[in-house]
């Protein structure tokens, strides 16, 4: 059987534009089981699909979560978001506009855990990343995706709702902006649209003494704020210079 060219496999990455060649090659190169079956994989990364759609998985939170064509990729940042909300230890918790789940299911110490998307693909997926935890998967836009039964009872609402402005979506990588869903990335005409509407509707579903937490970006931070503050929440900004991430947390009242 052949061998694997791996200084060939990393140059024609790298004459993609992948600016982590080797680490992909060697994704690329385990996930393929000899030469033949590695070309076409090799292929799809070179013409910009996301090396994640390829082979099937992200590494998240230091483990593998399950993602598909059609579902949002989870980012590195994102893991600020499960830090902020891990150390509030919240018990009952809410990942909406989940994606695959990743943010919901990296949360530890969890005995109840609710997500909800309003994707299709998105649902299915989180469904198999979380089936095991015995978490439930909901479809539907934002809140109303809920059973009334839910309102009072989490402990904290985690977000990673589409916050990129829609004129600057074509500024995006090829991968993202060619490949992974627009209503997974358009955030309105200023990024913070969907900020504010979950801002608006979350206090009804926290108990008291309750967090909503939102991952923004430093150039959102004040709007996702101010939303925050609008519907009622104590708000703080929290920033990661390590993950190059901001998380918004608004606070209800209680202990």
């Amino acid at each position: 059987m052949a061998e694997f060219d791996y200084g060939e496999v990393v140059s024609a990455l790298r004459g993609a534009g992948c600016v982590f060649a080797e680490e992909e090659a060697d994704i690329l190169i385990e996930s393929a089981s000899s030469p033949a079956e590695l070309t076409p994989l090799l292929e799809r990364r070179i013409a910009g699909e996301p090396l994640e759609y390829i082979v099937g998985w992200v590494l998240f939170c230091g483990r593998r979560v399950t993602v598909e064509p059609g579902v949002f990729v989870p980012r590195r940042r994102t893991e600020f978001l499960v830090e902020c909300a891990a150390a509030l230890h919240p018990s009952v918790l809410l990942d909406l506009c989940c994606g695959s789940g990743a943010v919901g299911l990296s949360v530890g110490g969890v005995t109840e855990l609710h997500a909800a998307d309003i994707d299709d693909a998105s649902v299915d997926c989180a469904r198999r990343n979380l089936d095991a935890m015995g978490a439930t998967v909901h479809r539907g836009d934002l809140f109303d995706a809920l059973p009334p039964e839910l309102r009072g009872r989490f402990d904290a609402v985690v977000v990673n709702a589409p916050y990129v402005p829609t004129s600057d979506i074509e500024l995006m990588p090829r991968e993202a902006r060619d490949y992974e869903p627009r209503t997974a990335l358009d955030g309105g005409a200023d990024g913070a649209g969907i900020h504010r509407r979950v801002a608006a509707g979350a206090g009804q579903w926290l108990h008291s003494g309750g967090h909503l937490l939102i991952e923004t970006s430093a150039a959102l931070s004040d709007s996702t704020l101010d939303a925050v503050l609008e519907a009622g929440f104590t708000g703080q900004v929290r920033e990661s210079e390590m993950f190059d991430a901001v998380v918004v947390i608004g606070s209800t009242g209680g202990s």
